[in-house]
């Protein structure tokens, strides 16, 4: 790999540097390495709408989905100039933007999609007009995705869809969901699956909010009772929905951002030791164990930050990452989990207090908030059994049994 830029990228990483010292609005600058808001979490509406401003800046500079090819509404930027881009917002702890739409099912639309499907739907997760939330997981398939029982059954026009989906991510505030359903009960698993896009204010679709350990409703499942979805919202061939999931997958294990952010949190973290280590918000004092922990975290974000540059790196050279972004995945997110343990080690008793209105309450709350929420980490996106078995069978070579 090569580390060093060119002058055309050096240049480029100055314009962003340029970019979000004069433009990223103020509130957004101090998050302490954990993103926007406190530790108590905040409710996902009031994130959209803090979100305009920065959202129309940089849609101005057409950098909501930079890498996008121009005739798509992106910047047709390549794949080192997007990965620089996404280095430079993390350094600096800009909010992302985007979300679902502009990271998963966009790109999936323009590998996959026909063109109706990119004209309706591409420009309007540009603007940010439509939120989307995914589909897959249900309340029996989970890390076994292919096992999945909601039903999808051709009438007319139409396709009818019943069954349940669980974990929906923020399905709650989405207009529409790209989802996977079983169209062909007879045919192996994997090959009687069908990919769709479906509008949620679809009659028959209930979404019901699950409140997750850390008091916040993230999740949610979603209900489908004889919902009707126009074959057109079919993405590609019918019963070929699972390597068209497969696409979608990649796209989301393959972010090279949270690297650079965990570091970020680490780097805060032992900072907060040092300036609190003689009174009770921190546990560090004369500690040497503790002391080579925190060593041993920030050494751990340099490691996930290598793996994520031979993602880029592969797709740089127009490969596709597999199983090397699998192991980006599972790292970063255990990873993420022995942070937060850190973290709690470093408060005390105190970390367990969220509340930020406090003074008593560390970094406002935010570690013991991070310690719950990051239980989800190795679950989300894939299991870590489910990476480690796509790294020993693709990657390894391994026999599945």
């Amino acid at each position: 790999m090569d580390f060093n830029d060119t002058p055309e990228e050096a240049a480029f990483r100055q314009e962003i540097r340029d970019f979000i010292d004069k433009e990223l609005p103020e509130r957004f600058k101090d998050a302490g390495g954990f993103g926007f808001g406190g530790g108590g979490g905040g409710d996902m509406r009031s994130r959209f709408e803090e979100m305009k401003e920065w959202r129309k800046k940089l849609s101005d500079k057409g950098w909501i989905a930079a890498a996008w090819p121009k005739e798509y509404g992106g910047a047709g930027l390549g794949t080192m100039e997007q990965f620089i881009m996404n280095e430079e917002f993390a350094e600096n702890r800009t909010p992302p933007v985007g979300g679902m739409g502009v990271s998963m099912i966009g790109p999936t639309l323009i590998i996959h999609g026909d063109d109706e499907q990119k004209d309706e739907h591409l420009s309007r997760i540009l603007s940010g007009e439509v939120q989307w939330c995914q589909g897959f997981s249900e309340p029996e398939s989970g890390s076994d995705l292919a096992s999945l029982q909601t039903k999808a059954v051709r009438d007319g026009d139409d396709f009818v869809i019943n069954g349940q989906k669980i974990w929906t991510s923020g399905a709650q505030y989405a207009h529409w969901m790209f989802m996977m359903a079983r169209t062909d009960p007879d045919a192996p698993k994997h090959k009687g699956i069908s990919y769709f896009m479906l509008d949620m204010k679809s009659p028959g679709v209930t979404v019901r909010p699950l409140v997750n350990m850390a008091g916040n409703s993230m999740f949610n499942e979603v209900f489908f009772d004889n919902v009707r979805v126009p074959a057109k919202n079919l993405v590609g061939e019918e019963n070929r929905g699972w390597y068209i999931g497969t696409t979608t997958l990649d796209f989301e294990r393959s972010s090279i951002g949270s690297a650079v952010g965990q570091r970020l949190q680490v780097e805060n973290l032992i900072k907060f030791a040092k300036e609190h280590k003689d009174d009770h918000k921190s546990t560090l004092g004369d500690n040497e164990t503790l002391q080579f922990e925190l060593a041993d975290r920030l050494l751990e974000t340099h490691v996930a930050k290598m793996l994520s540059y031979r993602v880029v790196t592969m797709q740089a050279r127009g490969l596709v990452p597999n199983y090397e972004a699998s192991m980006c995945k599972l790292f970063s997110s255990e990873m993420s989990q022995r942070i937060a343990r850190t973290s709690m080690k470093v408060a005390g008793l105190y970390g367990q207090l969220l509340n930020d209105d406090t003074d008593w309450a560390p970094a406002k709350g935010r570690y013991g908030a991070s310690y719950i929420q990051t239980v989800a980490s190795t679950i989300a996106g894939g299991t870590s059994e489910i990476q480690r078995g796509i790294i020993a069978t693709r990657g390894l070579g391994l026999p599945k049994n």
